[in-house]
């Protein structure tokens, strides 16, 4: 692993990301992953297997359910949750969930327009809503109306050349083959708990989850919906591939370790030009006993992020 000191200066506020190493970056497309291994901090509850959606009250109205016997579960930001004839779902924030617990998050948002039918405890799989509505899905936290999202999405829709319609399963449901490519492509790493995202070589997004089991149930859901709907828009022609000037594979292996160094200063560059490390807005929200949850709202990022002790357990954070 190769230590980058951006990442250490990359999120604001009163938090510290030490500990935490960048990896080899990989790329699929115009989706470039860099890995992130760190503390595997126990005592967290994984989003599939133990956060589970326990009912819809009402069109806006989803409660979540910590189903383990042990641990908090941290409701991953802007997760949301899909199931046939059934009007899909998306949270608006974060949350802490203490052992069978149950909350009732009246701010969610219907992502499905003109679909009738409420979301049960049945069979169902989660995403992440896509990088494109984040932001705006960040704003309406705490604001009520199960529609607040609608037009966003249409306008998303058009942008991806699907008709205009506040529909977000035109692109969940319809682009999945096209987009689960680039959960097959990039290849999560053992130890990884995070990855920092760039899109046609701009910052997109960072992650940081507990541990690698938290952060290996919210890998495809990252990849395919937060940062692959960008990924798949800015989709590159393919390029020829340019053989390495190697005659040995020893002089394969240092034209390999080259450009995988050019590659991390290039990242490294890139995250210094966009001036992630300016002052930011850090919001408390919640608190669960050592544990905070903070909403950080800076010039070019967003998201929220959990801190014991100003150490960073989990970040959610996106370009804006």
């Amino acid at each position: 692993m190769t230590e980058m000191t951006a990442l250490d200066t990359l999120v604001p506020g009163p938090l510290s990301l030490a500990g935490h190493r960048l990896g080899t970056p990989q790329q699929a497309g115009a989706l470039t992953m860099v890995p992130i291994s760190g503390p595997d901090r126990p005592g967290y509850v994984p989003p599939r297997t133990g956060l589970k959606l326990s009912r819809v009250t009402g069109y806006g109205r989803l409660e979540l359910r910590n189903g383990a016997a042990d641990g908090v579960a941290i409701v991953p930001l802007h997760i949301g949750y899909v199931q046939d004839a059934a009007q899909n779902h998306a949270l608006c924030r974060s949350a802490f969930l203490a052992p069978g617990q149950k909350l009732l998050f009246e701010d969610a948002c219907c992502v499905q327009q003109t679909q009738g039918g409420y979301l049960t405890g049945r069979d169902q799989w989660f995403f992440v809503l896509p990088g494109e509505l984040r932001a705006r899905a960040l704003e309406l936290r705490g604001v009520h109306g199960y529609a607040k999202l609608w037009a966003d999405i249409a306008e998303l829709n058009q942008r991806c050349g699907l008709p205009r319609r506040g529909h977000l399963e035109q692109i969940l449901s319809r682009q999945r083959p096209v987009l689960t490519q680039f959960q097959s492509r990039l290849e999560p790493q053992p130890g990884q708990v995070g990855a920092l995202f760039l899109i046609d070589g701009r910052f997109a997004g960072l992650e940081i989850c507990p541990g690698p089991r938290y952060f290996a149930e919210m890998w495809p859901a990252l990849a395919c919906f937060a940062y692959g709907v960008a990924a798949w828009r800015a989709e590159p022609a393919p390029a020829p591939a340019a053989p390495y000037s190697a005659a040995t594979l020893a002089e394969l292996r240092g034209a390999l370790d080259r450009d995988r160094a050019a590659r991390l200063t290039g990242i490294a560059a890139r995250l210094a030009a966009a001036a992630l490390d300016e002052a930011a807005d850090v919001q408390e929200e919640e608190r669960y006993l050592d544990l905070r949850l903070s909403t950080v709202t800076g010039p070019h990022l967003a998201g929220q992020v959990v801190t014991d002790g100003g150490h960073a357990v989990y970040a959610s954070l996106f370009a804006r």
